[in-house]
């Protein structure tokens, strides 16, 4: 079970590190919708390849996004989006969005019965 908690822990942290750069978050965006090669995303955001390929080596390494080659052509890389990734990130976020939604209702309740309690003026 630590195994396994610690593996989720160094997967968010992962996908977080590589989403904290906004030029990867875009790639993301733009991945979301189809598949694309490194050229045009380096084109899409008016980058260089060296920078691009940095770029696509984080989210790789991550486990974000994931390169193949096309049949017809091996020299062409493609990259697309691994959702299944995102979902550890998604299962975390949604935890924490459910402990800030008890906490806030925990603490209505409390302002409500505080306020019953209290003598009219």
């Amino acid at each position: 079970m630590v195994n396994e908690l610690q593996a989720a822990k160094t997967s968010i942290d992962g996908t977080l590190l590589a989403l904290a750069e906004p030029t990867r978050r875009r790639m993301v965006e733009l991945l979301k919708r189809r598949p694309h090669c490194a050229g045009d995303l380096a084109a899409a955001f008016d980058m260089t390849a060296p920078a691009m390929s940095r770029h696509l080596r984080v989210l790789r390494k991550s486990g974000l996004i994931e390169e193949y080659s096309l049949e017809h052509d091996a020299r062409i890389r493609m990259y697309r989006l691994r959702a299944e990734r995102l979902s550890g990130l998604l299962a975390w976020l949604e935890e924490l969005a459910a402990f800030w939604t008890e906490q806030l209702s925990a603490f209505k309740a409390h302002a409500e019965r505080t306020h019953r309690k209290r003598p009219r003026r």
